[in-house]
Order: C-alpha cells, then structure tokens, then sequence
C-alpha cells in the first residue's frame, strides 16, 4: 500500500500546523527529512527538517506512531511545524518528493475503517464532529466515538440474527427438540425490537437539529413585520424594511447562536395570493422553508383585523403538527384591531424593535428540550433511513409469523439485518450458522 500524507490543521496563520503521514514508507520519509537514525514510537522528538538540497525548512516536532497502534493502524508519522501556510507547504512539498501521495479527502478515516480500527458509525462521528459548530452535538458526537451507535446495532443485529437462527432451525431441523412456545418468544423479541426501533427513528428525526443544524422559518402575510424581527434578533439590518407589502420576495437566510443552539433563521416571503411570477416564486419558497424547518414563528398584525389570508396561514400550519410553532403578534405598541381568541391558540405580543430578546428566549427554551433528551441519537439521514427500514421490515415479516410462511418471513428478517448491519458493518451469513449449531448444538 502506499503512503499519503496531507495538511492535518487549518490552512491560515496560527502557532502550529501538523503533517500527518500514513503508509510504510512514513518512518523512513521521516528520518530522511530530519536527517535522524531512529525515532522512539509515541515519543515526541524536535528535531531540524531539510529538504533535497539540504536546506532547514524548520525546526519541528516528529511524532512516530507504529503499526497497529496508530489511527489508521500503518505506520503513522506526525510533524509538528511552526504555524503558517509557507513552512507546512514546504515540509508536504518534501514529503511528496520522498515518495508519498496527497491523501484524497477523507482517505485517512477511510484506511481507518478497512484496517478495522473504526466503523461506519465512528468515521461518520468523526466527520460530523469536524464540522458541528453546536456544543450539544459535539457532546453527543463525542460518545458515538466512543462506540454508542455501534453498540445499539450489534444488539438489534444480535437479536435478530439470534431470531433467524431460531426460524431456519424450525425450517431446515424441525425434527430437533425445540421450545414449544418458540413463536411466542420470537413474536415477543421482534415486538420489543419493532418499538425501540421505531422510537429511536422518531427520537433522532425530532431532533435532527441538534447534528446538522436548527431551522426556524418566520411566516406570515405581507407586512406584518417578518423582516423586523429578522433584523433585531441579529441585531442589525440585514432585511430591508418598508411598508410596502411584498418588499420580501425571497426567503433570507441569517445563522444566529441562541444559548448554546446554533440556528438557521429564515425571513420568507409574505404568503398571500398573488399574480406577480416572482412574488409566486417566493411565496412557495416560503412554504418549503416550513416544510424544512424546525420551528415557526407564525406573525400576525396587532393594527390590522384578522383577514383570510391570516386564516390561509392558520389553516397551512394547522398540518405540521410536529412542527413547534410560536404564534407571535406583532405591533403590540398599537391600537389592537386583531381578534385572535377565537382561534385557542397562545400567542406572545411583540414590539420587534423592543422585545426580541423574549422571542430568543423561547425559541432556546424548545432547542434545549431536545438536548435534555438523552436517548441515542442518529448522526445522518443514511442511519435513519437504515433504522427506519429495519422497523419496517420487521413489522413486515410479523404476519407471516403468525400465518406460518416461516420462508417468506425470513426474508424480511435477513432484509432487516441487512438494513441495520449497513449502519456499521456488513452481515456474514456465518454469523447465522454460529447461533444455529452454537444455541441448539445440532448435528450431534
């Protein structure tokens, strides 16, 4: 295998930059630069680095890592370097000149995973960890490191492995002693395993926010103050503001830090029925940014009365019951003109120029709900999807249980298996030959 090597820390001026080797030709690349004999394995070592024409490059720290005890498990070397893009440059430029390649992105992680020092579920921890600017997901990132999700697969994938075993026994050796009330033990577990799925799956999609981000769209007619209440949460102009309706004709996106939340904050377009092509064009994208968000802030205007286009915004969050939505009127510091206890429904009061920070502290109070629950949470959609198609394939094959068609029900329990096995790792089918002979000792 060859060696690759790459820039390890943020291209840009800083106190130190790292250059990261991975391969068998890492250790002598290392004392052929430095111009050492021998490096002491997770030892650090400063020492001065030359290049081909015998030039100091830099004074440095090397770090040896030995095969298998590295992250990639090859041979690994570290050089620590003066910050800075030239010298970081300059050792990489030598270091290919000795033989290396530039690793392709994500290639170290990857050498991780074939070598078997991570999964799929590690090396996807790790990626997100990289990029989260949320406290809350850095934390729970931190413990799928640390194996959280692996260990929730290898106990779906234990116990349905442990089932097909029990059904292919039935099938191919029903002439063995088996338990008479197998079924019921069999219809028992992929009920336990069917709710926890389904729970995990719904528990991770609520709080998706908390990996990749919260959105929170704010909705409502025209000139009801939407791109106010954008410009005092970010404190400073970002929308322009003007009593013309319909002056918002797309949707702006701002993040903003709430608490320790991160937020995506969106200023859509005023929804209301009109004939302009780009106004239309806007409108719907004001609905997608529902559909996308987290939460809503539904406005409404104090000074004008409520109107069908109020109700049309009513009617539409009225189907996203999922979905957290405040339902904020606006304009409070004017006479009041708006009948809003018909709908029974809370509402805040607000003067955008004066009482955003309580909008803030609202929306913080539902984000940190999210991060008060500790139950595992699912880094990435390709996780959720392969949770969710697992549950549903068990719930597939439990009828054919019951009417007997054990062949049929087994193939939906190896698509399980298959399903939650692609989370972390592919699915022998030895594993199953391992529970039949080692669980009912058969062939004896």
């Amino acid at each position: 295998m060859d060696t690759i090597a790459a820039i390890a820390t943020s291209h840009g001026v800083g106190s130190i930059a790292v250059i990261r080797l991975s391969g068998p030709a890492s250790l002598s690349i290392a004392k052929k630069l430095s111009k050492k004999d021998n490096f002491t394995p997770r030892h650090a070592t400063l020492t001065s680095l030359f290049d081909t024409s015998d030039d100091l490059i830099d004074e440095s720290l090397v770090i040896y890592f030995q095969a298998p005890r590295s992250f990639t498990a090859e041979d690994v070397i570290e050089f620590q370097c003066h910050g800075g893009k030239v010298v970081a440059d300059m050792i990489l430029t030598e270091v290919l000149k000795h033989g290396a390649r530039l690793a392709d992105p994500g290639e170290f992680s990857k050498r991780a995973f074939l070598n078997g020092r991570i999964d799929l579920t590690e090396a996807e921890a790790i990626a997100k960890l990289i990029e989260t600017k949320s406290i809350d997901a850095a934390k729970i990132l931190t413990r799928q490191m640390k194996g959280e999700v692996k260990e929730f697969v290898e106990s779906v994938r234990e116990n349905l492995v442990e089932v097909l075993a029990f059904v292919e026994v039935n099938i191919d050796y029903a002439e063995e002693d088996l338990p008479q009330d197998l079924m019921d033990q069999i219809k028992n577990k992929l009920d336990d395993l069917r709710v926890e799925l389904k729970k995990t799956y719904e528990s991770s999609k609520r709080r998706e926010g908390l990996i990749n981000g919260f959105k929170v769209a704010i909705v409502g007619k025209p000139n009801v103050g939407k791109s106010s209440l954008l410009n005092s949460l970010l404190n400073y102009e970002r929308a322009i503001i003007s009593d013309i309706a319909g002056t918002t004709r797309d949707t702006i996106e701002e993040e903003i830090r709430i608490g320790t939340h991160l937020i995506k904050i969106v200023d859509t377009a005023g929804i209301r029925e009109a004939n302009d092509v780009i106004e239309k064009i806007g409108i719907e994208r004001s609905k997608m940014a529902i559909e996308e968000s987290d939460i809503v802030i539904a406005m409404f205007d104090n000074s004008r009365e409520f109107d069908d286009e109020d109700a049309q915004i009513i009617d539409m969050l009225n189907t996203y019951n999922e979905k957290d939505i405040l339902h904020i009127i606006n304009k409070s510091d004017l006479d009041s003109k708006l009948d809003f206890s018909s709908l029974h429904v809370d509402a805040l009061k607000l003067n955008c120029f004066e009482q955003a920070d309580n909008i803030a502290l609202e929306i913080e109070k539902i984000l940190d709900k999210s991060s008060l629950d500790d139950s595992l949470l699912l880094s990435s959609k390709r996780q959720m999807e392969a949770v969710k198609t697992t549950y549903e394939s068990i719930e597939a094959s439990t009828d054919l249980l019951s009417e007997g068609e054990l062949e049929l029900f087994a193939f939906h329990l190896n698509e399980a298996i298959m399903s939650i096995s692609a989370i972390s790792r592919n699915f022998d089918r030895v594993e199953i030959l391992d529970k039949m002979f080692g669980s009912f000792c058969l062939g004896k």
